[in-house]
């Protein structure tokens, strides 16, 4: 008997997984993953990127639509996820799994969300179908991330896209041959690389991500075909991709109890910067707080972590909000002058400052040998009065193991609502999507979340 392929391994899990299987555990953390996910996407409306990309989706039209959540806007399915996941992802604020290597959410959401709205799914369906593309997402960020992240593939979209096609076969139901050939096609887009990372390509990455995987569902619910090997092959996407990674052992795994989302769950963002700062930024503030340090009295920083957790942070003399995003310098310089690192961290004149772009030279980044796990970060100050003050920090304030309350997360929706004057009730988004039922229709509850008259299409997704 022939063993299955990665393809079919992957699409026998999304085709048999159903609503019920889910925890009320699970059903909260999409609860928490949509309103993180919606809300930083108010936070960026008004961002270069989502208003030129919200411009040109909206020369488009088609049957199957669904809403722009920044302003409500009708467009077709897979413009909106284009959109949507650019302002979700513009400001670096949006959640992230270090299993993946990336953020999740912001490249299953987006297309999960547009295909339920158009087929007024319920958010019960939506949540199986995260569910589904977390489950796929860990797991071949299992089998592969870590070096995969390290040559430079941007995780979020290049194997997101993989894992947002398999949670949209899921949602609109595909069966097991059609699913197969949705993975061939989402692997037949899959792309995005580190050194768009602190421009507005790195946004479009995952926007790309999520119109792809319903391009790629819709077009094989139609019989358009792909290889069956597409993943695993002679010349497949592990073998292209990923050093010819075995992905058999971890998607054999596929839907065993606890799931990814049970056991591994999201981390929620803290700080609108790149995760691989967010342990430095914690530790550096704890002791800004503990011993009264201003910038001018710190002489240098050598902040030392595991291996591979300072890849993503290219821009070592950034200039502008966006690369500063990518910036362990000017995370810690910032952080040591403000007291805070917040939306308003990014603007490109906060960056000019000249005490800021002085201290670049005076941070220095060392990654140990041995392996990303467990993550660490060690602080090591030298003061300009010549004491030392050290501080490691291993635990990440925002993690599934140190997760933000309600109200944390709630205050945070309701800063970036207020950040891009977005006409949204931060409050009411944090209260209607936190309390969804299972059994409400997406559209419906998008429309009590963000003010939208309550109408839907009707169409079947």
């Amino acid at each position: 008997m022939t063993a299955p392929t990665a393809s079919q391994q992957i699409a026998r899990f999304s085709t048999g997984f159903r609503p019920r299987s889910l925890s009320d555990q699970a059903l909260e953390t999409v609860r928490r993953v949509c309103l993180d996910t919606i809300g930083v996407a108010m936070g960026g409306m008004n961002e270069p990127a989502t208003t030129l990309a919200l411009d040109y989706a909206s020369g488009h039209a088609g049957p199957l639509t669904a809403r722009s959540w920044t302003n409500g806007q009708n467009m077709p399915v897979e413009l909106a996820a284009f959109v949507n996941a650019i302002a979700g992802h513009v400001l670096d604020y949006d959640d992230v799994v270090v299993t993946m290597r990336g953020h999740p959410s912001v490249a299953l959401l987006p297309p999960i969300m547009a295909l339920a709205e158009a087929g007024n799914a319920s958010f019960e369906a939506l949540a199986a179908a995260y569910a589904v593309g977390l489950e796929v997402a860990c797991k071949l960020g299992r089998a592969f991330a870590i070096d995969h992240y390290k040559h430079g593939w941007h995780a979020t979209s290049s194997i997101g896209v993989i894992a947002a096609t398999a949670g949209c076969s899921t949602l609109v139901g595909l069966d097991e041959e059609q699913s197969v050939h949705a993975i061939g096609l989402a692997v037949a887009q899959a792309s995005g690389l580190h050194e768009n990372f602190g421009t507005m390509a790195k946004s479009f990455q995952p926007g790309h991500c999520g119109a792809a995987a319903i391009r790629a569902v819709l077009l094989a619910r139609r019989g358009f075909t792909a290889a069956a090997t597409a993943l695993d092959g002679r010349a497949g996407y592990a073998r292209l991709y990923a050093e010819g990674a075995d992905l058999s052992e971890q998607l054999s795994q596929l839907g065993h109890s606890p799931l990814e989302i049970e056991a591994g769950g999201v981390d929620i963002k803290q700080y609108p910067m790149c995760g691989g700062a967010h342990r430095a930024l914690d530790g550096i503030l704890d002791l800004r707080a503990e011993h009264g340090l201003t910038l001018d009295q710190v002489a240098s920083i050598v902040v030392s972590g595991s291996n591979g957790g300072f890849t993503p942070l290219i821009h070592d003399r950034p200039v502008t909000g966006l690369t500063a995003k990518f910036s362990m310098q000017y995370g810690l310089a910032a952080a040591l002058a403000d007291g805070q690192i917040a939306l308003s961290s990014f603007t490109d004149d906060m960056v000019m400052r000249p005490e800021i772009q002085a201290f670049f030279p005076h941070v220095s980044k060392v990654e140990a040998e041995g392996t990303l796990f467990p993550r660490w970060v060690n602080l090591d100050l030298r003061l300009k009065d010549g004491r030392r003050l050290e501080k490691r920090v291993t635990g990440l304030r925002g993690s599934a193991q140190m997760p933000l309350t309600d109200a944390a997360l709630t205050a945070k929706i309701i800063d970036c609502c207020a950040f891009s004057d977005a006409g949204i009730d931060g409050a009411r988004l944090a209260e209607t999507l936190l309390s969804a039922q299972r059994t409400e229709a997406v559209g419906l509850l998008l429309a009590r979340a963000l003010g939208w008259p309550a109408a839907t299409n009707g169409a079947e997704p």
